[in-house]
């Protein structure tokens, strides 16, 4: 069974006073294998960051289901929504969101802390992810002391801490710079062959390039999918290049 499992989902809003529908999505299925680590892209208002929200239990389809572990998020309670995104999901987002008034080892330890951890199981976490991700010496520094790239490392140990099911990272690169653009990528990349399974909504084609699958959204569906296979990342990087021209010109799918 696969991790995670996207079955006919279906996504309407209607507008401010109810006049006009919008179909945000209109038949989405794909599923996520353990350890893989999956990238997705598409034009603005494709759907892909209605597919997120969805996927991160922030917002409810309008039909369809998401199954993670077999799970269905449609079948868990509302008072039980926080306890299960913090339990099973870990969150990049491209802002950090970090609070400014906590060191980033406080911000590290938060999602334990509102689960109940002991300091001991805590700080048993902590150590390995802070090394791995080379922050150990910055976590009494507070987020406007340290780079971006810094703060994203921090926000990358804030979601690896609860040991997620699956990670979803939200445009991570977006507010970094080249070299910190290169360190994160690099670190995902090491972070998945460890066993980490990952979920990539990103504009960049640098970024969607270091994953071992890429799909496409268009017009609020899966459009194309692209596998890494033996493809070294510049080639991915083309691959992933042609199908957004296509993309934009309104082509059909391979």
């Amino acid at each position: 069974m696969s991790l995670l499992e996207v079955k006919n989902l279906k996504k309407v809003y209607k507008t401010r006073f109810g006049g006009n529908e919008v179909e945000a999505l209109k038949n989405v299925n794909f599923s996520v294998e353990e350890g893989e680590y999956v990238a997705i892209m598409g034009e603005s208002g494709s759907g892909k960051t209605t597919l997120l929200n969805i996927l991160a239990s922030l917002d409810k389809p309008t039909s369809g289901t998401v199954l993670l572990d077999g799970n269905d998020f449609s079948k868990i309670k509302e008072s039980a929504v926080a306890e299960f995104r913090r339990d099973h999901l870990g969150f990049v987002f491209q802002d950090f969101n970090l609070l400014d008034t906590f060191t980033l080892e406080d911000n590290i330890y938060l999602p334990l802390v509102l689960a109940g951890k002991s300091y001991s199981e805590m700080n048993a976490r902590l150590n390995p992810i802070v090394e791995q991700l080379g922050i150990s010496g910055l976590l009494k520094k507070y987020p406007y002391e340290v780079s971006g790239g810094q703060k994203q490392r921090a926000a990358v140990a804030r979601a690896l801490i609860t040991e997620p099911r699956i990670i979803l990272a939200d445009e991570p690169t977006g507010a970094l710079d080249s070299k910190a653009t290169d360190e994160l990528l690099r670190l995902f990349r090491k972070i998945n062959q460890q066993g980490q399974t990952i979920l990539l909504v990103t504009h960049s084609i640098k970024a969607a390039s270091h994953a071992s699958r890429v799909l496409f959204i268009r017009d609020g569906e899966v459009f194309h999918q692209i596998y890494r296979g033996e493809n070294t990342s510049e080639q991915l990087y083309q691959k992933i290049s042609d199908t957004l021209t296509l993309l934009a010109q309104g082509g059909d799918r391979r």
